[in-house]
């Protein structure tokens, strides 16, 4: 209890800083991060003076990541209906094909270095390449999320560089796409411009149902519960069935994690509500509440645990991987969005700056300061593209595969992987322009 009462403590000092301090405010970091470098900084001081008591903060904290996931990645999609595919094909195809190039390419741009630069020159092994795409596309939560997966692999120090990388990632988005907002509206790029940036007030819905009966909120974690539930019986369904076949497939399934699992499992499980007319008694502003509560704790606990040796050891080849990840997010809304988008690309790809390098949040501030009142088709687009987009990447189906193959597999084999879906997406995004 000591533990969460000190977390929550922090991430109480990080809201009021967000809030009043100048410099973090125009850089929007969230409170969970401004928290979770406080956190950070408070170990390490508690840890050259009281060794025990840090150890065994840190092991309460760095448990809490890998078990949150599961709560964030299964309210997904849960409480709102989920739209036809082909409706949201139609509506954002285009967008689509352009976050995967920017997404894939993070992985092309990971296993280029290692393989080619890193490993000869520092001796690092193939897995090094999912540093920055796990950290950048997929975030503080993914990142801490993957840890039993590293662990499982034999790189338990994955998950610290991740880890760093998200956090140079989120304020990197931030800084380059102001920059590039303002450049835009010098150039003329951009229909509509505002500084203010509109931030939405989610509003929690209302279900029909006592609270005699059952608590509402109790309701919705009931849900969730049932949806980790699937994710969990999934995992351990495969692996049994991985067992009879031959070759390495129960290594990667046993380190295939489960959040992915888990946003399948809810969106099983609102598909079924759906058809049998219970989708009324899952609420979406609840849900998001629940999502938003374990996310702040996921972050702030991942960042305040993560091993600052560790990071000291690999900085260089962080910062190289950072620096790459950077420079391909930028050459593709430089050179590729262009020619992708015939209407609002710089407001298009601006979104997928901030997400591919930061989270959808971010994609969101920096489209709203381009396009506050939505007069382009850059948000709706952006915002269907992201049902077809984060089960499979960010987090979803690859993110949890590409670590174990670049294990099993090596760098080489998966660059080739990439590389063909990448072009793939080149050749759709041509023969439907």
């Amino acid at each position: 209890m000591f533990s969460f009462g000190l977390l929550s403590g922090f991430l109480l000092v990080g809201l009021i800083l967000r809030c009043k301090v100048r410099l973090i405010e125009k850089v929007y970091l969230p409170a969970s991060v401004v928290g979770g470098i406080l956190g950070l900084v408070a170990l390490q001081l508690i840890g050259k003076n009281n060794v025990a008591l840090n150890n065994d903060i840190t092991a309460a904290w760095s448990e809490l990541p890998s078990i949150l996931i599961n709560v964030v990645f299964a309210a997904l999609f849960m409480g709102k209906k989920i739209p036809r595919f082909k409706l949201v094909w139609k509506s954002c195809s285009r967008q689509l094909g352009y976050g995967q190039i920017v997404a894939w390419g993070q992985y092309a741009v990971g296993c280029v270095l290692v393989l080619f630069f890193l490993g000869p020159v520092l001796s690092l092994p193939d897995v090094y390449a999912g540093v920055m795409p796990v950290g950048f596309e997929g975030g503080h939560g993914t990142a801490a999320g993957m840890k039993p997966v590293f662990e499982s692999l034999g790189f338990p120090q994955i998950k610290d560089m991740a880890l760093a990388a998200a956090t140079f990632g989120i304020i990197s988005a931030i800084i380059m796409g102001m920059i590039l907002i303002n450049w835009a509206k010098r150039k003329g790029l951009v229909q509509t411009y505002n500084e203010e940036v509109i931030r939405d007030k989610e509003v929690v819905g209302k279900i029909t149902i006592s609270s005699e009966i059952i608590g509402t909120l109790s309701l919705q974690i009931v849900f969730l519960g049932l949806a980790i539930l699937f994710g969990w019986s999934c995992k351990k369904i495969f692996y049994q069935i991985s067992l009879i076949l031959p070759g390495n497939w129960s290594v990667l399934v046993n380190s295939f994690p489960m959040f992915p699992l888990c946003m399948l499992g809810g969106v099983f499980l609102q598909c079924l509500c759906d058809k049998l007319g219970f989708s009324r008694f899952l609420c979406r502003g609840l849900m998001l509440q629940i999502q938003n509560l374990a996310l702040d704790f996921l972050v702030i606990a991942a960042i305040s645990t993560i091993s600052l040796d560790i990071v000291a050891d690999n900085f260089l080849a962080l910062i190289i991987l950072v620096v790459g990840g950077i420079i391909w997010n930028y050459l593709c809304l430089r050179v590729i969005a262009p020619r992708v988008f015939s209407d609002a690309w710089f407001e298009r790809a601006i979104a997928e700056l901030g997400q591919s390098m930061g989270v959808t949040a971010t994609g969101l501030l920096l489209l709203r300061t381009v396009d506050p009142d939505c007069q382009t088709d850059a948000a709706s687009a952006f915002a269907s593209k992201q049902l077809l987009h984060e089960p499979f990447m960010g987090g979803g189906l690859w993110t949890g595969i590409a670590i174990p193959l670049l294990v099993l597999w090596g760098g080489l084999s998966v660059l080739g992987i990439v590389l063909g879906v990448i072009f793939f997406w080149l050749l759709f995004l041509y023969r439907t322009r």
